[in-house]
């Protein structure tokens, strides 16, 4: 016999629906407008099988459907663990909570704790997300809203697949290993958040390393987009851009791009910043004359994005050093480049070697470029 609260569910069920759908454009715009960045939300509806399986298993606790509180739900996952508590006080300063059946799962356990959940609110429908159900009579009045790290996440999602509800339902056999690997999910998520700082920290201080001790600066993604912005690279760009009689494109969304320079000056054995730095500026003419040779006779590789990109004295550095050195390859250059299928890489080669060999005689470059 079917409970007449899934009955009466069934019947309401677009009401919810709707709720759903607006609560879910409500948190994400929340947090959009805030500038955190989180993995995703999503919005969730409780499945009517779902509902009759726990007014099953609590008779007469719900009298009403106002009484179960996660008909509705979003879900945010966050990258890192402390990220949740970030979006928490978000959510507290924009909702009225229900502190009631509200919780943070992850202060509710043991040391030996069973479990890695994160944080449940319970809140009242706020006024921005009753505007977008004008349609809805006798909406629903709450909705839930569920935020864990991709590791807690993880370990719900897997533990409710193996049906494990609470520590009495593992078994003892298996009990020490729940523990384990809760804890190492623990650990993994500190060190993800460590390594969030770090990123942060380096990038933080990278133009002022730049500027006073460069060479303890290494090649690196980081490194380059920093560089791509400021003197001399930025300088010898427009320099390039300039003879070609060329926008720079400032704003070409590639942002792969400063890996991939990174990656052919590794080849060509640059890898400090003071290196890099040192070497533009005794070889700049060199790098400005092989550039406005060269980049004319391959215009199908640049021509069509109105311009030149930024790094373009990088790549024409490192082609350079490709050519004097015979142990490089100006092919793994335009590789790294991924510069395939605009010409063949032979062609691109060989025009590469061709204006090398035009520049050297003309201009009595030292073969031994560095």
């Amino acid at each position: 016999m079917t409970d007449p609260l899934v009955t009466t569910y069934q019947a309401r069920e677009a009401r919810y629906a709707a709720l759903r759908d607006a609560a879910l454009a409500h948190t994400t715009h929340l947090i959009e407008e805030a500038g955190l960045k989180v993995h995703n939300i999503t919005g969730r509806l409780k499945r009517p099988e779902s509902l009759a399986d726990k007014l099953r298993r609590k008779p007469g606790r719900y009298r009403t459907l106002e009484d179960v509180t996660d008909l509705v739900a979003v879900r945010v996952i966050t990258y890192f663990e402390s990220d949740v508590a970030a979006v928490s006080r978000l959510l507290e300063a924009h909702h009225e909570i229900n502190w009631e059946h509200s919780v943070d799962k992850s202060m509710m356990h043991d040391p030996d704790r069973f479990g890695y959940m994160g944080v449940h609110y319970v809140v009242k429908v706020p006024r921005l997300v009753e505007q977008f159900t004008p349609h809805v009579t006798e909406p629903p009045q709450h909705y839930e809203v569920q935020i864990r790290s991709i590791l807690q996440h993880a370990w719900a999602e897997i533990e409710h697949d193996l049906g494990y509800k609470n520590r009495e339902a593992v078994p003892r056999e298996v009990q020490r290993r729940f523990y384990r690997l809760a804890g190492l999910l623990e650990m993994a998520d500190e060190e993800f958040m460590a390594l969030d700082r770090l990123s942060r920290d380096y990038a933080a201080t990278l133009p002022e390393r730049v500027r006073t001790e460069p060479d303890s600066v290494f090649i690196d993604a980081q490194s380059i987009q920093h560089l791509l912005e400021v003197s001399p690279v930025r300088d010898l760009d427009e320099a390039v851009a300039a003879r070609l009689g060329v926008p720079l494109l400032t704003r070409w969304p590639d942002p792969e791009r400063p890996q991939r320079l990174s990656t052919l000056l590794h080849y060509v054995s640059v890898h400090s910043v003071g290196g890099l730095l040192g070497e533009l500026r005794r070889n700049r003419p060199d790098i400005l004359d092989f550039a406005a040779r060269l980049l004319p006779r391959l215009p199908e590789a640049w021509l069509p994005a109105g311009g030149v990109r930024p790094g373009t004295g990088l790549v024409n550095h490192a082609l350079l050093r490709a050519c004097a050195n015979p142990s490089l390859n100006p092919q793994e250059i335009i590789t790294a480049l991924d510069m395939s299928g605009i010409l063949s890489t032979r062609q691109m080669v060989d025009t590469v070697l061709d204006t090398y060999a035009e520049v050297t005689n003309e201009n009595g470059i030292d073969p031994r470029h560095s």
